[in-house]
């Protein structure tokens, strides 16, 4: 498993009158395989995610992957770390699942016939090798969240990223997807609303108010972030 690293990792945003604190300076070291990140909308929790691969990057301190700092070699972490997010659509920018795919190997791989062969195996592996032709905006949503995943993990990443993955998905597609990122090989970070989800977590971190309120095991952490709710401080 990767070391993650948050060293007094911070940001803060500009405003008409000051600034905003996003993330209260956080310091947290995340080694197990499966780690839930865990809060309110607007809490701070995507942006903790978005930290891990340079997406954003700290107003201070820092963020390390095995002690490669994100902002200062984001590109040699991002080899390293993929991520995946709440809609699809987002990643998705090419006419078919296939090609979609191939996009993603790019960079890996010169020869566009092995790209070919590279991206057909990894749409097989994920159900959607009789889609390989097929437009990408005639999917499902969980067949879009799928094949979004699929241009992830086409490129072997060390660590896996999700920022809430199953939101967009009604019961039987959330149950797919989240069967599918705890059976990964890869290291998983998973922001998530699906306390089901999170408690078969190795680890959860609660976020709130932009600071981290809670880090413990999954259980523990989803009991904590239940009394937040319930006091009215989450």
């Amino acid at each position: 498993m990767a070391t993650i690293r948050f060293d007094g990792a911070a940001l803060t945003v500009p405003t008409a009158d000051d600034e905003r604190v996003v993330l209260e300076p956080v310091d947290l070291t995340l080694t197990e395989r499966r780690v839930a990140v865990i809060g309110a909308n607007g809490s701070g929790k995507s942006t903790l995610a978005r930290l891990v691969n340079g997406l954003v990057t700290p107003s201070s301190g820092r963020v390390l992957v095995d002690d490669v700092d994100v902002a200062r070699d984001p590109a040699s972490v991002r080899r390293r770390v993929g991520f995946c997010f709440t809609d699809p659509s987002a990643q998705l920018v090419m006419p078919t699942c296939l090609e979609d795919v191939e996009l993603s190997l790019r960079r890996h791989e010169r020869r566009r016939s092995v790209r070919l062969e590279r991206a057909r195996a990894v749409l097989a592996r994920f159900g959607l090798g009789d889609h390989a032709d097929v437009s990408v905006h005639a999917l499902s949503g969980g067949q879009r969240q799928l094949l979004a995943l699929a241009g992830v993990l086409a490129t072997e990443p060390d660590v896996v990223v999700a920022d809430e993955p199953t939101t967009l998905l009604d019961l039987a597609n959330t149950r797919l997807v989240g069967d599918l990122l705890l059976s990964l090989d890869q290291q998983l970070v998973l922001v998530t609303h699906d306390l089901d989800l999170a408690a078969r977590c190795d680890r959860a971190v609660v976020v709130a108010h932009g600071r981290i309120a809670f880090d413990g095991p999954a259980a523990a952490a989803i009991t904590a972030y239940r009394s937040l709710v319930d006091a009215g401080t989450s």
